[in-house]
């Protein structure tokens, strides 16, 4: 996907606090006006990917995003669905059923979208293709099934911090939110957290989010079995005493590696087919999975649009950083957070090249 000259990001700036509806409608004339969703021919099947959030106290991009987006595409006479695949651990979102009723619940039915949901990697998360991606080490990569039978993919991310990968945006989604099960257990496999014994006060919490039964409290303190833990991080996210440590150095590069691998394998299924949005509003410390009330770590700042993942990102978090006059390892989590940029520059994946046009 790496093109030549610079990559266009269009910039449309908010005031803080700025109203979703005053967006979206500047947004549209945004789209119109570039005539971004060019790309969508008549009859063209189109996956339209977002993240439904865990709670609506989140900064999920909201549904009239989504609906707005769908008529667009309705307007050039392709055929938009909403998609989503399911996590590794437990919660509202394990499996197709649970996630589309949660869907529906935050706000995303058929009448608030005008869309259906179709769950990407089936009802289990073990629908998948493996696609190869030239360069990498872990050629193919596992992708939900359904991308593969799709004419054109429009993708609406929402920027935040991430706990394994630094931050999440469209790499993000892309690599980990189009996975299918074995796909994203691959991402996780290395990434081994450990009890800090001193600080444990065995309340349990950990043990109630593992996904696999992996913790377990003796004589009141959280042990985890190595064999039975897939790294998901959800120990370390729910964990409010310090108890739970990663070694980033050993797992987050691998983890934000295999995220950038799986990210390429979707994105050159619809490659000159796809249009990638990043809504930096309401940014957090966590990514929109964690089911707690976020607290903005920056002013809002805008939503950036480009047909090129990794351009949006690079220009995502060059703006994050200049908004908040500090690196995000000071905001969110101290890891080598633009590992997953320099490593996609490294695939021949997209470009860090970019023009920024405010509109």
């Amino acid at each position: 996907m790496s093109g030549k000259g610079k990559e266009k990001v269009y910039f449309l700036a908010a005031t803080d606090e700025e109203e979703d509806s005053r967006l979206c409608e500047r947004l549209q004339q945004l789209l119109a006006a570039e005539n971004l969703l060019g790309c969508i021919a008549d009859q063209d099947i189109t996956a339209v990917k977002t993240h439904f959030g865990e709670s609506l106290k989140l900064g999920f991009a909201r549904p009239l995003y989504l609906r707005m987006l769908g008529e667009a595409v309705k307007e050039r006479g392709g055929l938009p669905f909403l998609t989503e695949t399911s996590t590794l651990y437990k919660g509202n979102r394990s499996d197709a059923i649970r996630h589309i009723n949660h869907a529906h619940r935050q706000g995303f039915d058929h009448a608030a979208t005008g869309m259906p949901i179709i769950m990407a990697d089936g009802l289990f998360g073990d629908e998948e293709v493996a696609v190869p991606v030239p360069g990498s080490p872990h050629s193919p990569v596992h992708i939900a099934a359904l991308f593969a039978k799709c004419n054109a993919l429009v993708m609406v991310s929402h920027f935040t911090g991430h706990l394994l990968a630094g931050f999440g945006a469209t790499i993000k989604n892309l690599g980990m939110g189009c996975a299918s099960r074995k796909g994203k257990m691959s991402q996780h496999s290395t990434a081994k957290p450990k009890i800090i014994k001193k600080n444990c006060i065995g309340c349990g919490i950990c043990v109630e989010w593992c996904p696999k039964e992996a913790v377990t409290l003796q004589d009141g303190v959280a042990q985890i079995a190595a064999n039975r833990c897939i790294g998901c991080g959800q120990c370390l996210a729910m964990c409010r005493f310090g108890a739970v440590k990663f070694n980033w150095g050993a797992t987050c590069e691998d983890l934000q590696q295999k995220i950038v691998e799986h990210a390429c394998g979707v994105a050159n299924l619809f490659q000159g087919k796809s249009l990638y949005l990043n809504i930096l509003t309401r940014i957090s410390k966590d990514c929109d999975c964690m089911g707690q009330t976020y607290e903005k770590i920056v002013p809002d700042i805008g939503i950036l649009v480009c047909r090129d993942p990794v351009a949006l990102d690079a220009a995502s978090l060059d703006l994050v950083e200049e908004r908040a006059e500090l690196q995000l390892s000071r905001l969110a989590y101290d890891i080598p957070y633009r590992f997953q940029l320099e490593y996609a520059k490294k695939l021949s994946f997209g470009s860090l090249d970019y023009e920024l046009i405010a509109c």
